[in-house]
């Protein structure tokens, strides 16, 4: 009888497991602190504005390329 006590073990579904996994998971993060957080936001914001205004320089040259080419 104690070998069936032993057998009969609770299976853990997978939302069960998914939220256990994430938990452990999100303890081994090393989070950054409020100075660095803001610090790179303000980096990814910058970049980002780079990137956009590089983005529409290409594409207004492009643009005024492809018009001196077809003639437009």
């Amino acid at each position: 009888m104690a070998e069936k006590a032993k057998k009969v073990k609770k299976t853990e579904n997978a939302i069960q497991r998914y939220f256990r996994e994430t938990t452990g998971e999100l303890r081994k993060v090393s989070w950054p602190t409020w100075p660095e957080a803001r610090r790179l936001t303000g980096l990814v914001l910058l970049v980002m504005v780079v990137v956009g205004i590089f983005l529409a320089g290409m594409d207004f040259a492009a643009e005024e390329l492809l018009g001196l080419v077809l003639g437009i």
